[in-house]
């Protein structure tokens, strides 16, 4: 079964406050196109600047994850993001009026169940997925923190907490299927220390919490001074330790909810890599710098698979679907300016052609022949040709046309080809043809080595005496 991308069935809207500013804040979630991915939008910023959830434009991680493009920011993405991975959600524009998301009551539950009011609706293109093919590893001595993607034939998550404290102590959660998010993950409520609290109170930086957004454990002596401080902080008449060692007025939800919480913002996180994961996620004491170290790795990583995925393989075993003498039915062109010897796969959108270089070329005999080499123009002829027979073969006839070559832009020679080279190249059309004007990128390899690229614009045309 081909997993389809998805999209949001119809626009829903969600409202709170900042836990760091205490400022009221709106997000619309909207459906996008497919290969639209996640976007923040501030529209209350001139222009209405939009930032990709990407690895690439986080700029702080201090209390959270911070998205960062030419002058727009959103902080606090984390929770928002889990729930959009939670709910299998590839392309969604997120608007908001200012510049964190709402805390809510701390964790992805509200966000989840907005986001299923709107439902989820299938698009017409496959889900690419970063699949993890060998170990990747990231460590951080100073914290002892450390990340490791495994291979896995789905995405799977286990985390470890351990920050030292007898309030806390060690714990533990995994996640082994995303359809169980909603129940035993997105429930689960960011947490703090009381020191760390009382850090962020005295610097004004938590002016939109309260007891019901927030886990406090309290790893210190709760001394009379500390307990009218928290209680003037968050409105209260009475202030509390449980037995369990957190503040009261809340309820644990579990009892590793801190481990489960930090296995949402690693979720949450690794969403900036720019594509759902396949692969089992291993997490020891994680959080928001090392979460979106990691994605970038990842990122790293995705980007050379993607080029070597794009790279053609010659198979000598393998049937050509054009051998020479079939191409020339097709193409107008005679040795020795017939430069395309088989065709190995061609589809609507792309062709993957071979040329085998000799020594026989009639073109070594007065280029450089203490030296050949293959002249870039004629690589670059070899390449329109192919890109010919993508061309014709959109039409019944080839037979009776002829494509002529418009425009050819960003030539590329990477290296040189040489007499004992095969030559694999692959084009791939850029957009539908109109009015006959086909639109290519054209790269040539030898084996994995990309020797030359370029853009390619043509014409196809019928011939006139067979008209």
């Amino acid at each position: 079964m081909i997993d389809q991308q998805h999209t949001l069935a119809q626009s829903v809207k969600i409202s709170g406050s900042g836990l760091h500013t205490g400022a009221e804040v709106s997000l619309h979630f909207h459906p996008a196109e497919a290969d639209f991915g996640l976007r923040f939008k501030r529209i209350d910023l001139e222009n209405e600047p939009e930032i990709p959830a990407l690895a690439k434009f986080v700029t702080h991680t201090e209390r959270g994850t911070t998205l960062e493009l030419g002058k727009a920011a959103v902080s606090t993405v984390e929770h928002v993001l889990a729930a959009l991975t939670g709910l299998g959600i590839d392309n969604c524009l997120i608007e908001v009026n200012g510049p964190e998301m709402p805390i809510m009551d701390g964790s992805s539950l509200p966000f989840v169940e907005v986001l299923e009011q709107a439902g989820a609706k299938e698009q017409d293109k496959e889900r690419h997925y970063f699949e993890v093919k060998e170990t990747i590893r990231f460590y951080d001595e100073d914290g002892e923190v450390e990340l490791i993607a495994l291979p896995s034939e789905k995405f799977e998550v286990s985390v470890m907490v351990d920050y030292g404290t007898k309030v806390l102590g060690s714990q533990n959660a995994e996640l082994k299927d995303l359809k169980d998010f909603k129940t035993e993950i997105a429930p689960c409520r960011t947490f703090s220390f009381l020191h760390e609290l009382e850090l962020l109170l005295d610097h004004g930086l938590i002016r939109g919490g309260d007891l019901n957004n927030a886990i406090v454990y309290v790893d210190q002596e709760l001394s009379g001074e500390k307990l009218e401080k928290l209680k003037a902080a968050f409105g209260k008449d009475k202030v509390s330790v449980k037995q369990n060692g957190i503040l009261d007025n809340l309820d644990l939800h579990f009892s590793n909810e801190a481990a489960r919480h930090k296995l949402l913002d690693v979720i949450g996180d690794l969403r900036l890599l720019g594509a759902p994961i396949k692969g089992k996620i291993i997490a020891t004491k994680p959080g928001h710098k090392a979460n979106t170290t990691f994605a970038k790795l990842l990122a790293k990583v995705m980007k050379e698979d993607m080029q070597k995925a794009e790279i053609p393989t010659l198979d000598p075993d393998q049937t050509p679907v054009y051998n020479v003498t079939q191409i020339m039915q097709i193409l107008p062109h005679r040795p020795p300016f017939l430069l395309v010897d088989k065709v190995m796969e061609i589809s609507t959108e792309h062709v993957v052609a071979v040329k085998s270089v000799t020594m026989n070329e009639p073109f070594f005999e007065g280029h450089f022949p203490g030296a050949p080499v293959m002249p870039g123009v004629l690589q670059v002829e070899a390449m329109a040709q192919a890109g010919g027979i993508l061309a014709l073969s959109t039409v019944p006839d080839p037979e009776n046309y002829l494509t002529y070559f418009l425009k050819i832009d960003n030539v590329r020679f990477k290296k040189q080809v040489v007499p004992g080279d095969t030559l694999i190249f692959k084009l791939v059309m850029n957009e539908p043809i109109r009015r006959g004007i086909v639109k290519m990128t054209g790269k040539a390899y030898v084996g994995s080595t990309l020797v030359c690229e370029a853009l390619m614009m043509a014409q196809i045309a019928k011939e006139k005496n067979k008209e």
